[in-house]
């Protein structure tokens, strides 16, 4: 009896120790400060001093139809997240009708005017508006204010990714289906525009995801499945402006990306490593807001990258140091 209480202590206090390490779990139920899970699909990350803001869709089952939102989340350490609410909460701002679409919102900051500058996917029910929009805000929290739509370079947009070179430099990435590929392009001085060309990725992948590490630049994207995973794919360059090597698996392609499709690559500098982080939305249509994040170290390197089977893992946000955590059990996927 004594050992049969006794391992069911252990069932018991394993996790709560585990959570109290820091430990990241792909594919499980993300909760913020509040208890709630955590509502930034399709998100993105901006680092400012020790604080990481991560932004992304609020499906929430209760959300007002008449609106589409945008969550907030504030964290020191990329594993226990602070609500900061609302960054947006937007009604129809170009009479699209019932179910129009807000997607992949993505916040730049704008040093010399300290201004928050968010893009997102802006559409009808039909995907056949195929805009970014602009809102504006004070804060990092918001709220933002809408500004406009436009079709950035005048092309047609619908996932966007942003990247953030290592000299401060933004880049939108967006998808245009009429010329089956996606860009890579600049922003005007104020950050409002899209003003420049930097490269077009001649091959349809939508989910786009830009990196760089030691010298080589790392795109991934994701197959145009719609909800459905795919196995997402990756090609180098030394420059943004290309020429980008062939596209290879970033996984084992029966695994589907391990159910996921990609939205962002994180790079974690410490004093002792870089980390490079695949962050990528496991898509539930039917239950939206519980769609799960899959975030993952990669092993990237000397043209190389990598998406090990995902399991629990630990961060140093100091060093950038990462490990698997202590319960080696895999996660079900």
């Amino acid at each position: 009896m004594n050992r049969i209480r006794i391992t069911m202590l252990c069932l018991l206090v394993v996790p709560a120790l585990l959570f109290s390490q820091n430990v990241i779990t792909p594919g499980g139920v993300w909760s913020d400060d509040k208890g709630e899970h955590i509502q930034a699909h399709g998100g993105g990350i901006i680092k400012l001093g020790k604080k990481y803001y991560w932004y992304g869709e609020a499906r929430r089952a209760d959300n007002d139809t008449s609106y589409r939102y945008v969550g907030c989340y504030e964290s020191e350490d990329l594993v226990h997240w602070k609500s900061r609410g609302h960054a947006l909460k937007l009604s129809d701002p170009e009479q699209l009708g019932q179910r129009w679409v807000l997607e992949r919102p993505k916040v730049f900051y704008h040093k010399k005017n300290r201004t928050y500058v968010m893009y997102f996917h802006l559409d009808d029910a039909r995907y056949k508006l195929a805009r970014v929009g602009v809102a504006v805000s004070k804060t990092p929290q918001g709220p933002f204010k809408y500004l406009k739509s436009f079709r950035p370079l005048g092309l047609e947009s619908r996932d966007i990714g942003q990247f953030i070179d290592d000299d401060g430099t933004p880049y939108l990435i967006f998808e245009s289906r009429p010329t089956k590929g996606f860009y890579i392009a600049g922003l005007s001085d104020d950050y409002l525009d899209v003003v420049k060309e930097v490269c077009f990725i001649r091959s349809p992948l939508e989910g786009g995801a830009v990196v760089h590490y030691k010298g080589l630049y790392y795109a991934i994207g994701s197959a145009l499945t719609g909800w459905n995973p795919n196995p997402n794919k990756y090609a180098t360059a030394k420059t943004l402006a290309g020429p980008w090597s062939e596209f290879k698996d970033i996984a084992p392609p029966e695994t589907n990306t391990y159910g996921s499709q990609s939205t962002m690559m994180l790079k974690v500098e410490g004093t002792k490593a870089v980390t490079v982080i695949f962050m990528a939305d496991q898509w539930k249509p039917k239950t939206q807001w519980d769609s799960r994040y899959l975030w993952m170290p990669l092993q990237i390197g000397e043209g190389r990258l990598w998406l090990p089977e995902p399991q629990p893992w630990t961060l140093n946000i100091k060093t950038g140091e990462w490990k698997p955590a202590g319960d080696q059990r895999k996660v079900p996927f």
